[in-house]
């Protein structure tokens, strides 16, 4: 049978298929309307959260962090984009969080590149806890590696250079004669995530910055 629309007197348009009606009703505009008006409600929630999680965002030389928890006092869209930046955050008062997606020149982080990323002597995060520098996918996902090792930091034995600085090398393969200092990074695209727990008034008042990510090698 094939299908027929007609215009009634009263009940508006009708759709007559297989011997039944579906009649435009108040009830059915009502439900229309409810899920158009949800539809654009998220997205323009998104579109506000996502804005205001760049606002809240502090970059330096590819790392991005921020000092702006999502706790009561900041309102509903604040603790919302606090949540999609870095769900289940602490307060900066226990730990501070940087992301880097980019090295220090703004091009994107890729395992087909190595990097290294250099502490000076006396450059490591100050904290009074622990610190870690983990590895993840675009995504925020693990990738697994030929040794196991997704992240490095004050408790994995990195061996310091003759003045005392300390070199973290990121890339895809191992590095000569710096395996304890190595973090193997993804063949694709990647970021790292730097993570500081009871973190010294110099991180918490701006003064300490983290050094940026330096391309050493293009692969062929």
């Amino acid at each position: 049978m094939k299908e027929r629309w007609e215009m009634g007197a009263n009940a508006g348009i009708v759709k007559r298929s297989f011997g039944f009606a579906l009649r435009r009703t108040l009830f059915t505009d009502v439900v229309q309307g409810a899920i158009a008006g949800g539809v654009l409600a998220f997205f323009t929630a998104n579109l506000l959260i996502n804005t205001e999680v760049k606002a809240m965002q502090r970059k330096v030389e590819g790392w991005s962090t921020t000092f702006q928890p999502g706790v009561h006092q900041n309102g509903i869209l604040r603790r919302a984009a606090m949540a999609k930046y870095i769900p289940a955050a602490n307060l900066p008062e226990e730990a501070v969080y940087w992301t880097a997606k980019v090295d220090g020149v703004g091009h994107a982080l890729n395992g087909q590149h190595d990097y290294v990323l250099h502490f000076p002597p006396g450059g490591l995060p100050p904290n009074n806890a622990f610190w870690s520098v983990t590895m993840t996918d675009p995504q925020r996902r693990m990738v697994d590696n030929p040794i196991h090792r997704y992240t490095v930091g004050d408790r994995s034995a990195l061996m310091p250079g003759a003045d005392g600085s300390v070199d973290i090398f990121l890339q895809n393969g191992a590095p000569a004669g710096h395996e304890s200092n190595w973090l193997p990074t993804p063949p694709g695209d990647f970021m790292l995530w730097l993570r500081v727990y009871l973190p010294s008034a110099a991180i918490l008042n701006g003064q300490y910055n983290v050094p940026p990510v330096v391309e050493v090698r293009t692969k062929p």
